[in-house]
């Protein structure tokens, strides 16, 4: 059996391109005992992917050149000498960028049996939905009442953390950069919504969309979003801070925001997360949004490309603002 696979060729300066990569084929031996051959279906790319490419130091260890990326992925079971995983078995795994693979069942989760799509679990229903989630309740303590600001709003992510806020009863304004994405986030029932490459000042659309102030930015973007945000905080605000994708390819230290010392004047939280660390409050967050899903309350858009070699095209689109929802490669 052979393998498809991506693999670095190149550490990226800057944004990435498609000479970064390269796809190589990659012969897989006979599973052996204890062990399974998984077929993937479907395969995720994240912004924070790009952070894995450089060559430091960081909460997950970075990609190595010659090797395949990984990313998350769901799979079926096509040969298997494990017990716990059957032929058929539909599992999810850090393992995407390739094809195919053997696995004695570290690291692997059969998914439940659900109606749902199988690239759910890469979405709302995975990393992204378990984010906004936790970015939301965990670190940002989200109260009915509250004006919320999220960045990247029509980003996996972020559209799920406007949901979540709505149904939560909160007054909602999300920032975009199109006016494409800014109609999605509206029939998303989203109060406000600012097309940052139209507004000529950050800092003024966003008073103008709230009137009233921010009580909690969900941060996916940095820079100008979290100077603006800064400005429009109400005392005592909350900053969860989940990415800064405008920061990621930069190709030199960027300048902080000039307005730091609005922490203190306003006395506001500020925090960052990585999700992994929140995980085992995972059944909470799919019991929660398995029942918003089943009474319609929820919406996910994915963006999807097709085939292994378009899985580099679709990571760089990120940055692009190609995707509306998840942004997928079906395999």
């Amino acid at each position: 059996m052979n393998s498809q696979q991506i693999h670095l060729a190149s550490r990226p300066a800057g944004t990435p391109t498609a000479d970064n990569f390269t796809l190589q084929t990659i012969h897989l031996p006979e599973p052996k005992d204890g062990e399974i051959l998984v077929m993937n279906t479907w395969m995720s790319v994240d912004p924070y992917m790009r952070g894995r490419m450089i060559d430091r130091k960081s909460y997950v260890p970075p990609f190595q050149i010659g090797e395949a990326l990984e990313g998350g992925a769901i799979g079926e079971v096509i040969q298997s000498n494990h017990p716990d995983f059957p032929v058929g078995s539909k599992v999810s795994s850090m393992l995407g960028w390739r094809t195919h693979y053997i696995s004695d069942g570290t690291g692997l989760t059969r998914l439940p049996e659900t109606t749902l799509p199988d690239q759910s679990f890469l979405g709302i229903m995975g990393m992204p939905g378990m984010t906004a989630w936790t970015g939301l309740f965990r670190i940002a303590d989200l109260q009915p009442s509250d004006t919320v600001f999220i960045s990247a709003a029509s980003g996996a992510v972020g559209s799920i953390a406007c949901q979540i806020a709505k149904m939560h009863g909160c007054t909602v304004i999300g920032s975009v950069g199109s006016q494409e994405k800014a109609e999605y986030l509206r029939s998303l029932g989203v109060d406000a919504v600012i097309n940052y490459k139209e507004a000529t000042n950050l800092t003024e659309a966003l008073a103008e969309a709230a009137p009233q102030g921010i009580d909690v930015y969900f941060e996916n973007v940095g820079g100008e979003h979290l100077e603006a945000a800064l400005n429009n905080m109400n005392d005592y605000g909350r900053i969860a801070v989940c990415g800064l994708i405008s920061q990621y390819n930069a190709t030199e230290p960027q300048p902080g925001p000039s307005n730091l010392s609005m922490l203190i004047i306003k006395k506001l939280k500020m925090q960052g997360f990585i999700v992994f660390d929140h995980w085992a409050h995972y059944g909470e967050y799919a019991n929660q949004m398995g029942q918003w899903i089943a009474e319609g309350k929820v919406k996910w858009e994915e963006t999807v490309f097709e085939g292994i070699e378009q899985a580099p095209r679709a990571f760089i689109g990120l940055f692009e603002g190609k995707n509306k929802g998840k942004m997928l490669v079906k395999l």
